[in-house]
């Protein structure tokens, strides 16, 4: 019998959520929308990832501000785990909120370069009159 995963996960901000996403080229709806699961069963969520196999992922709000992830993994069809799926959300997200906060504070970026380690090195800085 196959049923609803939901996995923890830190992010807060839907926005840097999307745009992570829309980085790593992966389509999506903004919700509330429904998550398809077996049997016709649903969950509603506020980011929906609808797969060609018709069972979606989502990341529904948790009731603590946190964004959790909603899926039937047994019908998980994606091209990396859930893990490295995790992952790479999680990076691209860290990525668009340090822009957005950094931003808010006055500050730019003057430095960006993809490491070999697959981490993300940004240098910004801000001039004070």
């Amino acid at each position: 019998m196959s049923h609803f995963s939901n996995i923890k996960t830190k992010i807060r901000n839907v926005e840097s959520l999307t745009a992570a996403l829309t980085d790593l080229g992966i389509e999506w709806k903004t919700g509330p929308q429904p998550v398809r699961g077996y049997r016709g069963d649903t969950r509603t969520a506020a980011v929906v990832i609808q797969q060609e196999n018709g069972y979606d992922i989502g990341f529904s709000d948790n009731g603590n501000h946190e964004y959790e992830l909603i899926a039937d993994l047994q019908f998980w069809e994606q091209n990396w785990s859930v893990d490295r799926f995790l992952n790479q959300i999680t990076q691209r997200y860290a990525y668009h909120t340090v822009l957005t906060e950094a931003t808010k504070q006055g500050f730019q970026v003057v430095e960006e370069c993809d490491r070999q380690d697959g981490s993300i090195k940004l240098v910004v800085q801000r001039w004070n009159a």
